[in-house]
């Protein structure tokens, strides 16, 4: 199997072996890509799908739409930092962003369990009120549906988003190209780790939250100092590294990454090296990864760390023609090794 075929470059176990899903295939590690390679894609198939981007930008009567879709099944409903009426929201305005869209329209749908609590539904619903109002959207449609006590975890919510992108932008992980400079907005780790940390009842030094957070004025700023930036993903399932690794796979080049220039928490770090994950590997909600060509990446992380939100931005690496489909991480001793994802998330259910 080529590395055209499959994502992430590698030779992993075919989607015919399997005869049920995993809950691997939903982790946005390497069962994840299969699924959607091996079987939803080619079902499909089309122009603005094949791109396989966080959102479709689509042309109507003269105008781009970016439109985008996402479910979140997170657990705890709860959690430091947050919770999944925010999450819902910012993580639908996010998406759009991350196509250089000015978010708009949201649609907010509910699956709720029988037995849910009405004031943890209220107390979802007020704080997806809040989020929407803080990016500036509106929902203006839904649904709800209840499933049978068991058949459901509390409540899942579906969202879609549509928004508007600007005339002259142009990003797509298809634009990224040899030269590009890698920048990423701020610390990584900090929404897996929060989460980890409520569900399984564990404590650690330090202030462990999660980083949700709209970042669509952030990437309008980024978009504003370099318009002509390629590429930009919020690195959610499968953190940074199914970032890095899928766009190295897909589009057949190589990245060069330093690991001592990505910054992250010592809270995080530690926590990490208890329970044994790599913190690339980790979730995150409220961070950016740009691709942009070297001439631009210093008036980019200008942009960022004028930000709140961006005030940890760092550039990380490097899109390079060499090793064309893996990702190359520089290790802090000087050494260099491949990074690759596992079949499945250590950390399911956390977005």
């Amino acid at each position: 199997m080529s590395s055209e075929e499959t994502p992430l470059g590698q030779c992993p176990m075919p989607l015919n072996q399997v005869s049920e899903i995993l809950m691997g295939h939903g982790s946005g590690g390497k069962l994840s890509a299969q699924l959607i390679e091996n079987l939803i894609l080619p079902a499909f198939r089309n122009p603005e799908l094949e791109l396989l981007d966080d959102q479709a930008i689509v042309s109507l009567n003269g105008s781009r739409l970016a439109f985008t879709t996402d479910s979140y099944v997170i657990t705890p409903i709860f959690f430091p930092g947050g919770d999944i009426g925010e999450l819902a929201v910012n993580g639908t305005v996010n998406d759009l962003a991350m196509g250089g869209a000015r978010p708009l329209y949201l649609s907010l749908a509910f699956i709720l369990e029988e037995g849910l609590p009405l004031s943890d539904l209220q107390r979802v619903v007020e704080s997806a009120r809040r989020a929407a109002q803080c990016a500036g959207v509106r929902i203006v449609t839904g649904d709800t549906k209840v499933v049978g006590k068991g058949s459901g975890d509390k409540v899942f919510i579906n969202t879609s988003g549509i928004g508007i992108v600007p005339a002259g932008i142009d990003l797509s992980s298809a634009r990224i190209a040899p030269g590009d400079a890698i920048v990423l907005s701020g610390t990584i780790g900090d929404h897996g780790i929060a989460i980890m940390s409520r569900r399984e009842g564990l404590e650690f030094e330090g202030d462990l939250r999660s980083d949700t957070a709209p970042l669509h004025e952030l990437a309008a700023a980024a978009l504003q100092a370099a318009p002509d930036i390629h590429a930009m993903r919020d690195p959610t399932r499968g953190g940074l590294a199914a970032t890095l690794v899928e766009f190295a796979a897909r589009r057949h080049l190589g990245i060069e990454v330093d690991e001592t220039a990505i910054p992250v928490r010592d809270t995080v770090r530690g926590a990490c090296e208890i329970l044994g994950l790599d913190p690339l590997l980790v979730a995150n909600e409220g961070k950016m990864v740009v691709f942009v060509p070297h001439q631009g990446s210093e008036r980019v992380l200008d942009a960022l760390r004028r930000h709140p939100l961006g005030r940890d931005a760092a550039r990380i690496g490097t899109v390079t023609q060499e090793h064309p489909g893996f990702v190359i991480l520089k290790t802090p001793v000087g050494g260099q090794r491949v990074l690759d994802l596992p079949f499945a998330e250590a950390l399911p259910r956390i977005c």
